[in-house]
């Protein structure tokens, strides 16, 4: 089914995996087209995050658009608030607002700034900005929520490059300390920050055994497969014990040839041209699966007729 993206009515939930690749590389476009428009911003993570994104957004979070202030929904909190345009562009197309707005990203005056702030949106747990509070933020919740005995389940989103912050690896032994198993986090593992490489700037690895050592469950993915993502994200509803750490091992600029796995593109916009090229690279590596029901899409969001397309 086709994901409506109008702020007054609901998304529906995609169950199958083409489904989901589908919309992840709609959100992928989405994401190009709002950074175009900017000419500010962050491209590698967003792009590289957008498999994990949709899948938990269009079918394992807990989430109401028409309710975003349910108190039985599911927290979200984006601990690496600069790669946003893929929060925004995921937001829009379940039908938190309208998905015209993704083209104000960054500008003054508009909702969409350069990191979530939490009063501008419904459907924002926090305002995102200085790098390595999120954990802390998500373990206070989930503390809640234990104390309560209520089902919610927070998930937070990582970057690794932030996991350089003291603040972080005090969150890390709190969560480990208080038994936090409604804490699921998934670490953005694509190996690049603003400077080059992580292992470069500050070596991580090996992160899992870092976590492990700290008493967190630990599994590792490749985090752009879908069914892999699907699978466990699904099983992580099922965390018991201990807080919960999905290190996803990513491809920064996932489906824009010219950007994977470059740490330059970690914070740089496309300009037109390269926004082109990267619109035709992302629809055309699925044009024959998408068919009508891309066709659809594009006539349900206009948005995408801003961008001249190959005939290819």
């Amino acid at each position: 089914m086709v994901a409506k993206s109008s702020s007054n009515t609901s998304f529906k939930k995609l169950t199958s995996i083409k489904q989901l690749k589908l919309q992840a590389n709609i959100i992928r476009e989405d994401i190009i087209t709002s950074l175009k428009e900017a000419k500010s911003g962050h491209s590698a993570g967003p792009l590289g995050m957008a498999d994990i994104f949709t899948a938990l957004y269009f079918n394992v979070l807990k989430h109401n658009p028409k309710k975003p202030n349910d108190k039985n929904r599911d927290r979200f909190i984006l601990s690496n608030g600069h790669i946003c345009p893929v929060l925004y562009a995921t937001m829009a197309n379940c039908g938190y607002f309208p998905k015209k707005e993704l083209l104000t990203l960054r500008k003054l005056g508009s909702r969409l700034q350069g990191h979530p702030h939490r009063q501008a949106l419904p459907g924002l747990e926090t305002t995102s900005g200085p790098l390595g509070s999120g954990l802390s933020q998500a373990a206070g919740m989930a503390l809640v929520f234990k104390r309560e005995k209520t089902p919610q389940k927070v998930w937070v989103s990582l970057g690794d490059g932030e996991q350089n912050e003291g603040n972080h690896w005090e969150a890390v032994m709190f969560a480990a300390k208080e038994k936090l198993s409604n804490i699921i986090a998934i670490t953005d593992r694509n190996y690049i920050q603003i400077d080059g490489n992580t292992e470069d700037v500050m070596p991580l690895d090996s992160l899992k055994k870092k976590y492990l050592a700290f008493n967190w469950n630990v599994v590792e993915i490749n985090g752009n497969d879908m069914p892999v993502i699907l699978k466990t994200l699904k099983a992580a509803r099922s965390n018991k014990h201990k807080p919960l750490m999905i290190i996803a091992k990513t491809i920064p600029g996932k489906g824009v040839s010219f950007m994977e796995g470059d740490y330059h593109w970690h914070g740089k916009p496309p300009n037109p041209e390269e926004a082109t090229k990267a619109l035709n690279e992302i629809h055309h590596s699925e044009s024959k699966e998408r068919g009508n029901w891309y066709l659809a899409h594009q006539k349900l969001h206009p948005i995408h007729k801003k961008i001249k397309r190959s005939k290819k």
